[in-house]
């Protein structure tokens, strides 16, 4: 289970050229709307990318606010984190 402490990024963006993304226009993964609707064709090539994992884990790491990477949006990141956080601080306590 990822953990923040997990979230430490090196800076090797070498995972990128094997992205199922590579060459394809940033407007489908940077749509205009925060509508769910909007994100379907970015999550569909996640689906299908070797590199998804490594790409949220950047995005999670870099507090990446826009987008989808690893076939999230900026909103289910941001439940990741949240739920990440509280798993943490009922661990610590």
């Amino acid at each position: 289970m990822l953990t923040l402490s997990d979230l430490m990024w090196e800076p090797d963006t070498g995972w990128r050229e094997a992205a199922a993304c590579s060459g394809v226009g940033s407007d489908a993964f940077f749509p205009a709307s925060e509508e769910a609707s909007a994100a379907v064709a970015a999550k569909k090539i996640c689906a299908e990318c070797p590199v998804s994992e490594i790409c949220l884990q950047y995005a999670l790491a870099t507090n990446q606010a826009a987008g989808v990477w690893g076939g999230l949006d900026s909103g289910e990141r941001r439940r990741m984190r949240r739920r990440m956080r509280d798993r943490e601080r009922r661990r610590a306590s």
